[in-house]
């Protein structure tokens, strides 16, 4: 039986909604956890392995080997010696009494380093241990762009004086000064204070044109109207594009170059670090506005709302893309390439990465992204934008800000890759 036309649902003209495809050559989100322990993963020359904690300690319980996994908690040792003892050479393979896989393909990384890894840092996992984005991060990113896009175009929204880019500067700067800004806790409360509060926050709802009594906060935040799911797992597939099999979505364990520069622009070493990585991410999301709520706000002080649309606020994401990609382009150009403490910092393939004047991205999320993609700093008099860091931050008195950079290194040893940079396709 076929439902007649006028029985079918339909989607409320008042909310818009699209899949959006997400892509990006590089990603790490971080986890609850900002480093793991030597126990919490195993290496060898090619892959790393993040054991099933459950599974493990089940599996070394039935060998007799439980005390010593135990005891190297404890000491915060490594385990793969335990790990051979118990299981064998083919330890990889090993399971619990139940069967179930000690080390599950979704808790296996392919190592990009000949380096022995230190302190790995994990990337965010859902509860069923897959990789994935947190619709959080992906709005956490526009509501960056969106603040950016009204403190620069203030006289097109009417954002109040109080609250434009010179007075947030002046505010800024008296903390700065009066020593507030050392204090970690003020440190982390402080862009709510200046911006995203009176930016976001400070509107009246009115629903038929009559006022509905909210407190101010997220109640009243404009961006209650947009909704971000989260990705749908990072999973590893492998397609077949015109006759070449591609793999999407590759779990990696890779080197991070930390990097800055002398006075004379050459490249400075300043440490290696260990990520969890995704390699050619491939994954989709939701994206929803309900422009019937997204009608309710108006502002206190009549400053007006930057989208009406999912267009518009795509448009305002590459936007500001567009401004943190200019700013890379000229960092990477004036930093020289050099050997530093044994490492030969070669950023040749950065910078060819950034030589497109138009940027093909739609915005930047994650780890990289740093000051500028995370805040307005690009916004900020540039001495003002140093001095915070310098406050905030790793000192580099008389250098710009960022002055650092993290880049990653391929399997052949060489800088090759730019995390963070994502496309948004709609479906």
């Amino acid at each position: 039986m076929v439902a007649s036309q006028d029985l079918t649902l339909s989607r409320p003209e008042f909310y818009e909604s699209r899949r959006i495809q997400l892509t990006s050559p590089l990603l790490h989100i971080g986890s609850a956890v900002s480093q793991l322990n030597p126990f919490e993963y195993v290496q060898t020359a090619k892959k790393v392995y993040l054991p099933d904690g459950e599974a493990l300690a089940k599996g070394l319980q039935t060998r007799g080997r439980l005390n010593d996994y135990i005891r190297a908690i404890e000491e915060r040792e490594e385990i793969a010696d335990i790990l051979k003892q118990a299981f064998g050479e083919d330890w990889q393979e090993a399971t619990d009494p139940q069967g179930n896989p000690i080390f599950p393909e979704i808790f296996i990384d392919a190592k990009w380093t000949e380096q022995k890894i230190t302190d790995l840092r994990p990337m965010i996992r859902n509860g069923f241990g897959q990789l994935y984005l947190p619709g959080s991060s992906i709005k956490g990113a526009i509501r960056t762009a969106i603040a950016y896009h009204l403190l620069k175009y203030a006289d097109r929204y009417h954002v109040p004086n109080s609250q434009r880019v010179s007075e947030i500067e002046k505010q800024l700067r008296q903390k700065l000064n009066s020593g507030e800004l050392k204090s970690k806790g003020k440190q982390k409360f402080l862009d709510d204070e200046l911006l995203m509060n009176n930016l976001f926050s400070n509107f009246s709802l009115s629903y038929q044109d009559r006022a509905v009594k909210a407190r101010t906060g997220p109640n009243t935040d404009f961006m209650r109207a947009i909704q971000v799911t989260d990705c749908q797992p990072l999973v590893k597939i492998t397609v077949n594009q015109k006759g070449k099999a591609i793999a999407f979505n590759v779990p990696i364990a890779a080197e991070v170059i930390v990097s800055s520069h002398f006075e004379d622009e050459r490249a400075k070493y300043r440490a290696s670090i260990y990520a969890e990585m995704v390699r050619n991410v491939r994954t989709e999301f939701t994206l929803s506005l309900d422009t019937k709520m997204l009608s309710w706000f108006r502002h206190q002080q009549g400053m007006q709302l930057p989208f009406q649309s999912l267009d518009d606020v795509l448009k305002i994401c590459h936007e500001f893309a567009q401004e943190q990609w200019d700013g890379e382009y000229d960092y990477w150009q004036a930093v020289k390439n050099n050997r530093h403490q044994g490492k030969n910092l070669d950023f040749s393939a950065i910078r060819e990465f950034y030589e497109k004047e138009t940027c093909p991205y739609s915005l930047r999320l994650g780890w990289a992204s740093g000051m500028n993609g995370t805040t307005i700093g690009w916004l900020l008099n540039d001495q003002l934008r140093a001095d915070i860091r310098d406050t905030c931050g790793i000192a580099a008195p008389n250098f710009e800000a960022p002055k650092s950079r993290r880049t990653v290194v391929d399997p052949k040893g060489e800088i090759k890759y730019v995390p963070g940079w994502v496309k948004f396709k709609a479906l």
